[in-house]
């Protein structure tokens, strides 16, 4: 097992499609189609399943390629250490639901530790993929709620996974709207009044359903839903459509100059916001930084 043949299986995991992958190491599909059918066979194990829209790593193939990044992370660490001639490139990663506080905290974070030479890695995506960036270290932390609604799921599957989930804090569920919404001046909004207007969640792709949902309370049904993956159209929708979605009530005004607010909605359940780890890891420098940046969003 070579290291070129590592990065082979790391790019073609990362990529979902072998295709993509040889055009980014830069040799042709059938010498990379080859070269994983070889590791495959030295390996004793399938590693990929393929199928028309590309292809996934198999069980096998996720401890395999955890394994990899590790190999590879340590290879590229001891490069830096005692080979490379300039100071030592650090390297983090987050993986997150669609929090601005994330987002936030991650920009100071860089500034903290933001030395002459990093690689870090900040992927705002759907719940599944948290759980397996962390599992397979392509991210050092995942950032995600649980509540009463999808703890009895997510807590099983974190448990499959190897993972732990630390909580930081309880926020209260909020509905995000625009300041001119007919319910915005509300002082705190009951579910049975947003049933006239249309919902937004983000997509969860292979894995859409409540428990994976990023918005807490996703179990109650509504009439009208629209589902995207990007944060700016969810606000395009609730100026452009009176959508609303329900979250956790931080956002920064000054990303929207007021024209999104947040509404406290009378329910009891809350979420818990923590972070994910794989187990028996103690949190390093650059980890604990992140997460004192994180808490400083608390509610």
């Amino acid at each position: 097992m070579t290291l070129q043949q590592l990065r082979y299986v790391i790019s073609v995991a990362e990529s979902g499609s072998i295709t993509e992958a040889a055009k980014q190491l830069f040799i042709s599909q059938p010498s990379l189609s080859k070269a994983i059918k070889e590791i495959e066979k030295e390996q004793g194990m399938q590693l990929f399943q393929r199928g028309r829209s590309g292809v996934i790593l198999t069980t096998d193939g996720r401890e395999f390629a955890g394994y990899a990044r590790q190999v590879l992370q340590q290879m590229e660490n001891l490069e830096n250490r005692f080979f490379d001639e300039g100071p030592k490139k650090i390297n983090f990663g987050v993986s997150t639901q669609h929090y601005t506080f994330a987002e936030n905290a991650f920009v100071e974070m860089v500034k903290r530790f933001g030395e002459e030479r990093y690689e870090f890695f900040f992927n705002e995506t759907g719940t599944h993929r948290i759980l397996e960036d962390v599992r397979n270290r392509v991210s050092n932390l995942g950032i995600l709620y649980l509540s009463e609604e999808n703890a009895s799921v997510l807590e099983a599957e974190i448990e499959e996974y190897g993972l732990v989930f630390t909580p930081l804090f309880m926020a209260k569920a909020h509905v995000f709207l625009q300041s001119e919404h007919p319910l915005a001046g509300r002082k705190s909004i009951r579910l049975e009044e947003l049933e006239p207007y249309p919902r937004v969640n983000f997509v969860q792709g292979n894995y859409e359903s409540p428990f994976y949902s990023e918005e807490i309370l996703s179990t109650v049904p509504s009439a009208k839903e629209i589902k995207v993956n990007d944060r700016g159209a969810i606000v395009r929708f609730m100026i452009g459509l009176d959508a609303y979605t329900i979250s956790s009530g931080i956002f920064p005004r000054y990303l929207h100059r007021d024209r999104i607010i947040a509404v406290p909605l009378e329910v009891e359940q809350q979420m818990q916001i923590g972070y994910l780890t794989v187990k028996n890891h103690r949190l390093d420098d650059l980890e604990t930084a992140y997460i004192e940046e994180v808490l400083k969003y608390r509610p």
